[in-house]
């Protein structure tokens, strides 16, 4: 299906960087807090066991099922209704999100029972898809260059990067004037960082913008079906996205990625106060000091990957990420504690790898449109943020859930202050043998993902002489190149194809 000729790209300026990159204060800010602290703060101040925490996460993501992609799927089809003509298919989204935001506060409330922790649990991860899902799609919706792209998610990614610094020196910080013991460390954090989300939600809402909606956009918005026959269709266009051979290996590596950074994460807390006999104030020093040392690293990947190519990088930051997990396993072998000069080098190792790891992904995901545009003759951003934002959460919560489940199995005591050396074995080997061998998952799947800055050009071009009626590639190399990205042959390319 040829689309109608685009409209000159209007330009990007760099307050639309900053107001775009704001908005990961929630969207990598809240997954940081909660992956380095929300178990901790259930099994420690909230009277929940390991198996109770863990059952939160995973009831979410049974609703998160439904909720994400959904939200993904309207937006795609939001533009003919009288909101999203008058604030934008994707960002009316945005806007009605902003006075839900402070769901993240009501969290940290310690003292509450089980049922209070799994609404509120729900609550925001619901009101975060709302409003994640269409911002995911607005660097596609702001720009079709690949260098544009690239700056939007490291501007992104920086500012997630910052987020993340004062996800883990907050409650150090805090529990320097309220005592270790106090509970109220975190919902005094949880306040702070509900405000912070609204401001960066609004900057996103003023300073942004949508393409021109074309022939095609209207048509989908138009589409009228039965509630079940659109549920069935949600699915289908969902699963359709993972058909798209560049999106697959892109899954991969992301999951590898952050499943890695996840598993760390949620026993980083346990391993540094019971493995290596530290306090919680020693946590976020350490994850702090890490956090800081990913800023730097998303500048050297921004670099990296506008000028070569991503997957080299991925596989330099795995084994950069690798390495620093290793010294920590050495120094907790060798009987180290949880402060000191030693640990500045395992901190400079891991948070290199993260800080790339944690770009990459995110910077060749604003290209999957563009991969499948050449397949579908379509612009499915929201499908697409529906897809990560669901496998994202997703992801998050299967390390939480295996984390807590494994200590629970190892005879983990709530609320206590020490374990018993079984515990602490399984504690080490969680995170360090969970970490490396998502890694290596990563790595595998990065040996075959070939989109960089050449292949995308090549992409683009051909993308345009497909919308103007040619039917034969420009050159063999253009053959080469475009089904290795999409994974179909060049005949069944723009929608000669069974994809949707």
């Amino acid at each position: 299906m040829a689309n109608a000729a685009i409209a000159p790209a209007r330009p990007v300026r760099w307050y639309n960087f900053a107001a775009y990159g704001s908005n990961d204060i929630l969207g990598a800010g809240s997954m940081a807090v909660i992956s380095t602290w929300v178990l901790f703060f259930y099994t420690t101040f909230c009277g929940l066991s390991a198996a109770q925490a863990t059952l939160i996460f995973g009831i979410a993501r049974v609703l998160d099922a439904v909720a994400s992609p959904t939200i993904g799927y309207i937006s795609d089809r939001f533009g003919n209704t009288w909101a999203g003509r008058r604030f934008g298919r994707r960002r009316a989204f945005v806007l009605a999100a902003i006075p839900l935001l402070p769901s993240f506060a009501i969290m940290w409330v310690a003292g509450q029972s089980f049922w209070y922790y799994l609404v509120t649990y729900v609550l925001f991860e619901l009101v975060y898809a709302l409003e994640i899902i269409p911002f995911e799609t607005l660097a596609a919706e702001m720009a079709s260059d690949y260098r544009t792209k690239a700056k939007f998610a490291g501007w992104r990614i920086m500012c997630g990067q910052i987020s993340a610094i004062l996800a883990a020196i907050l409650p150090g910080r805090l529990i320097e004037h309220l005592g270790k013991d106090s509970p109220d460390t975190y919902l005094y954090m949880g306040i702070l960082f509900s405000i912070l989300f609204m401001l960066s939600a609004t900057m996103l809402y003023l300073l942004s913008w949508e393409r021109p909606r074309t022939a095609e956009t209207r048509q989908l918005a138009r589409e009228r079906m039965t509630p079940l026959a659109a549920i069935r269709d949600l699915y289908r266009n969902l699963f359709s996205t993972l058909r798209i051979r560049a999106f697959r290996l892109h899954l991969g590596m992301y999951l590898g990625g952050y499943i890695s950074q996840d598993i760390f994460n949620a026993a980083f807390a346990y391993f540094v106060v019971f493995a290596l006999g530290g306090t919680t104030l020693a946590v976020s020093n350490l994850a702090g000091l890490t956090y800081a040392v990913q800023t730097l690293a998303v500048l050297l990947a921004i670099n990296f990957a506008l000028r070569a190519s991503p997957a080299r990088a991925y596989r330099i930051a795995v084994g950069s990420f690798a390495l620093g997990v290793l010294l920590f396993l050495g120094l907790w072998w060798t009987g180290q504690g949880a402060s000191g000069w030693v640990f500045v080098l395992p901190v400079a190792f891991a948070g290199l790898g993260r800080g790339a790891l944690n770009y990459i992904p995110w910077a060749t995901y604003n290209y999957m449109a563009d991969v499948d545009e050449i397949v579908t003759g379509r612009r499915r951003e929201g499908a697409f943020a529906g897809v990560m934002t669901f496998v994202r959460k997703m992801s998050q919560a299967a390390a939480l859930i295996a984390v807590g489940q494994i200590l629970q199995a190892s005879g983990f005591v709530t609320g206590a202050a020490s374990q018993s050396p079984q515990t602490i074995h399984a504690i080490v080997a969680v995170m360090v043998g969970g970490t490396l061998a998502l890694l290596a998952f990563g790595l595998w799947v990065s040996l075959r993902f070939r989109l960089d800055p050449a292949s995308h050009a090549v992409l683009m071009d051909e993308i345009e002489r497909l919308r103007a009626g040619e039917r034969e590639p420009a050159t063999p190399h253009t053959r080469e190149v475009v089904e290795d990205l999409s994974g179909w042959r060049y005949d069944q390319l723009w929608g000669r194809n069974p994809v949707l």
